[in-house]
């Protein structure tokens, strides 16, 4: 569901917030902050294009929204790429498929990504 909101996300749209029903033990509603953090290249084959790379955050609210962070059961932030145009398409997630889960990367299999210098980076 979430990669269907984010293929229709405007591509002028920096930030937008979403409420969604998690699916934990006890169903809770929490908003997720969703940020375009820019674009960054990839190729497939001798074609280069660019995806737009969202960060995806889940914010709790009310007091568990405060002590999450303290009793370590904040979600890490989902990171998932887009290549935008008249059909948008998934390109890349890396996140945690349920909560307490492990960080997974899924990606297409052919593209290739460059590696671009970040800002205040030692790469």
């Amino acid at each position: 569901m979430v990669l269907t909101l984010l293929k229709n996300i405007p591509s002028d749209a920096s930030q937008m917030t979403v409420s969604m029903v998690a699916a934990t033990p006890k169903p809770r509603l929490v908003k997720l902050a969703i940020t375009s953090q820019g674009e960054e290249p990839f190729s497939i084959g001798d074609s280069s294009r660019k995806a737009t790379h969202y960060v995806v955050k889940v914010e709790i609210g009310g007091a568990a929204g405060l002590v999450a962070p303290l009793l370590g059961k904040q979600p890490p932030d989902t990171h998932v790429w887009i290549l935008g145009g008249e059909a948008p398409a998934f390109v890349k997630s890396e996140g945690s498929l349920f909560f307490g889960g492990p960080v997974w990367r899924i990606e297409l299999a052919s593209p290739v990504w460059r590696r671009v210098p970040v800002a205040g980076s030692k790469d």
